[in-house]
C-alpha cells in the first residue's frame, strides 16, 4: 500500500515535467524552425538574380538543371536556395522534365522565388490515340554526357602502376599503330575479370606547383576498348573502339560499370584554394567542356560535384613602367566529377575566357 501511495502521489508531479519538457521542445523546434527559415530567406535575398533572367521559361530536351539554373542566377550551383518548397506539384527541385514551365516572382521584400506554372507547355494529341510520356526523363544536373568517356577510367595512378597489367605484344601482321577492328596478341590476361577491357598508357606526371613540385601520381592515357576472344598463354582480343593510336607495350585495365549519378553541384562549405595542374588532351588553353586536373583531392576535403571559381592573377605596368599586381579576377566556374586522394578531376562549366594550366580554383 504505501508502494501504491506513493505511486500515486507522484504522478501529477509527472505530468508537469512531462507537461513542461513537451513546451520546451515545442519552443525550441519553434524557434528552430524560425532560425532556419530566416536563414534560408537571408540565404535567398542574397542570390544574386541576372538582369536578363526570364520571367518563364519552358524545359526542352536537351536541357541541363545548371543550364536552366544559369538562365536565372550568376552562381547556378544556389539554384535550390530560391526554389519556392512549397509546391504542391513538385517536392525537389532537382526533379525537372521536358514541358516543365518554370516562372520567376519577385517579392516584397526585395528576394525572388522560382517556381512552377500550373500549366504545363500544350502538346497536341490525336483523338485516336491516347499517349504516354513514358520514355521522358526528368533533365540531367550537368551536361553527363560530357563525362561518360571519364567516368569508367582510372585517370589517375601511382608510379609504375600498369607495370603488373596485361600486356599488349602486337598483331599477327605486325602492324605498328593498331586501331578499332584489329585482332591483337595479349600477355598475362587473367580469365577470371571479364571480356571487356580498357587500353591505358602511362602518362606524365602530375606535380604540385604549390609543394616544392611534390608528385601526387601520374595519368593514365586512356586509348580505346578491347573484347575478349580467347583466354590463352597468349590471349588474343579484338579493339572494338581506339580513341587515340594503339600501340605494342599498352596495357589493359578491367573495364567497370559505367555509372553516370545525378550529380548536385554545390559550392564547398569551408575555403579552399588550389591550381589547375594539367588538361586532359594536352592543350594549353582551356575553355568550356574542357577535362581538367586539380592539385587538391579528398584529402583536402573536396567531394564529387563540389564547384570551384577559377580565377587569374593579372598585372599591369604604370607609365613609370613600374608593374603592379591587379585584383585576382574570375574567369570560370569547374565542377569535380572524379576526386581521388590528391589530385581531382574537373569539367568547365563556364569560361568567361580562356583558362591555363596554373591558374587558380576556390571556393566561390
Amino acid at each position: 500500500m504505501i508502494l501504491e501511495f506513493k505511486s500515486i502521489l507522484f504522478r501529477p508531479h509527472l505530468h508537469s515535467w512531462k507537461n513542461k519538457l513537451m513546451r520546451t521542445i515545442s519552443i525550441i523546434a519553434m524557434i528552430l524552425a524560425i532560425s532556419i527559415f530566416s536563414d534560408w530567406a537571408a540565404k535567398a535575398k542574397d542570390v544574386e538574380l541576372l538582369a536578363h533572367a526570364p520571367e518563364r521559361y519552358v524545359v526542352s530536351q536537351g536541357d541541363t538543371l545548371w543550364g536552366v539554373a544559369s538562365r536565372y542566377l550568376k552562381d547556378p550551383w544556389r539554384w535550390t536556395e530560391i526554389w519556392d518548397i512549397n509546391q504542391k506539384q513538385i517536392k525537389n527541385p532537382n526533379d525537372i522534365y521536358p514541358g516543365d514551365i518554370i516562372v520567376l516572382v519577385r517579392t516584397t521584400d526585395g528576394s525572388s522565388k522560382l517556381m512552377f506554372a500550373n500549366e504545363k507547355a500544350t502538346i497536341k494529341l490525336s483523338p485516336k490515340m491516347r499517349i504516354e510520356k513514358l520514355d521522358i526523363e526528368k533533365i540531367p544536373s550537368i551536361p553527363s554526357k560530357k563525362l561518360e568517356p571519364f567516368l569508367s577510367q582510372p585517370l589517375a595512378i601511382e608510379k609504375n602502376g600498369l607495370d603488373q597489367a596485361p600486356l599488349i605484344l602486337g598483331s599477327s601482321d605486325n602492324r605498328v599503330i593498331l586501331s578499332a577492328g584489329d585482332t591483337v596478341y595479349v600477355q598475362n590476361m587473367p580469365s577470371d575479370q571479364g571480356m571487356d577491357w580498357q587500353v591505358f598508357r602511362a602518362g606524365k606526371a602530375l606535380i604540385d606547383p604549390e609543394d616544392n613540385d611534390r608528385v601526387l601520381g601520374h595519368e593514365a592515357v586512356y586509348l580505346g576498348d578491347v573484347a575478349v576472344l580467347n583466354f590463352d598463354t597468349i590471349s588474343s582480343v579484338k579493339i572494338t573502339h581506339s580513341a587515340q593510336e594503339i600501340l605494342k607495350g599498352d596495357r589493359l585495365i578491367p573495364a567497370s560499370a559505367l555509372q553516370v549519378n545525378d550529380y548536385i553541384p554545390r559550392a564547398p562549405d569551408f575555403p579552399i584554394r588550389g591550381r589547375i595542374i594539367s588538361v586532359y588532351g594536352g592543350v594549353t588553353e582551356i575553355g568550356q567542356n574542357a577535362i581538367i586536373t586539380l592539385n587538391k583531392g579528398l584529402l583536402d576535403g573536396l567531394e564529387v560535384g563540389h564547384v570551384l571559381a577559377v580565377y587569374r592573377k593579372s598585372t599591369t605596368k604604370l607609365q613609370d613602367s613600374k608593374t603592379i599586381q591587379l585584383p585576382d579576377e574570375r574567369i570560370g566556374l569547374v565542377f569535380l566529377f572524379r576526386v581521388f586522394d590528391k589530385v581531382s578531376y574537373a569539367l568547365v562549366l563556364h569560361s568567361a575566357q580562356a583558362i591555363k594550366v596554373l591558374d587558380a580554383v576556390q571556393t566561390p
